[in-house]
């Protein structure tokens, strides 16, 4: 994924002036900032949610900026989107909303093939079966975000986008969920694009961070390189008191026995 020169303003307040961003092939790239970055409004701006006032943006190759909709529509195919909270349609099951997307993009799929797809989608997401027929209203928070990876992962997608993907889950929910999405990346092959103010999600699977701040994309790079920048909003954020214990949790970690 390559951003250039982005712009992005709400009358007149500017969200975004020049930002450049480059997201590799197989990396989960960690999106951080303080509130009113800009974060989300980036990751709709690629998605074409967002169209931005000024700048490029390419995707798996592939030019986003001013494509009419039905070639905007066969990139889309290719990624996942889980939106904060899981955005489930409320009035389906869990199977049903898995199975939106391939009824759009693949309307000759019927049951029981459509049924087995949904299935399977529900396990990679770590849902027990039982959970395809029950409805959003009937599954807790940690249960909905999973349902709503599920859904992104319905068309095997190459690029994954996740926004606050652990928000709102208790300190062992969210790690179990950043260690489904490192084995997922693996898996599958995933690119991640990762939007999280989770010090432990950053520490644990991201590949490289991108900061934002002063309406752009002021670092990109693994922690310790970033930890070396006298930048006064990347040394408050990654030197706290939080940003220290995360660390820590992490070092604790990696010294315990295999096994343990």
């Amino acid at each position: 994924m390559r951003v250039r020169g982005l712009d992005n303003a709400f009358g007149d307040q500017v969200i975004h002036k020049d930002l450049n961003l480059d997201v590799r092939r197989g990396e989960i790239l960690g999106v951080v900032g303080g509130s009113g970055t800009g974060k989300s409004v980036l990751m709709r701006s690629i998605i074409g949610l967002q169209v931005p006032q000024a700048g490029e943006i390419e995707v798996l190759g592939e030019n986003m900026v001013g494509r009419d909709e039905l070639e905007a529509k066969n990139i889309r195919r290719r990624w996942g989107i889980l939106f904060q909270n899981g955005a489930l349609f409320s009035t389906l099951t869990v199977a049903e909303n898995v199975e939106v997307p391939i009824r759009e993009y693949f309307p000759f799929i019927k049951p029981p093939l459509l049924d087995e797809i949904a299935g399977y989608k529900i396990a990679m997401s770590g849902l027990s079966p039982n959970a395809g027929p029950k409805y959003p209203s009937e599954l807790s928070g940690g249960m909905r975000k999973r349902a709503g990876l599920a859904r992104a992962l319905a068309l095997d997608p190459e690029l994954l986008f996740l926004d606050e993907p652990t928000a709102g889950l208790d300190p062992i929910g969210a790690a179990a969920f950043d260690e489904l999405i490192a084995n997922l990346k693996q898996r599958l092959t995933l690119t991640v694009f990762l939007i999280t103010h989770d010090l432990d999600t950053l520490w644990a699977i991201c590949d490289r961070v991108a900061v934002l701040s002063d309406q752009t994309v002021v670092a990109v790079g693994t922690i310790p390189e970033l930890l070396k920048l006298d930048h006064p909003w990347i040394q408050e954020y990654f030197n706290g008191p939080r940003g220290r214990a995360a660390s820590a949790g992490l070092e604790k970690q990696a010294m315990k026995p295999p096994g343990d």
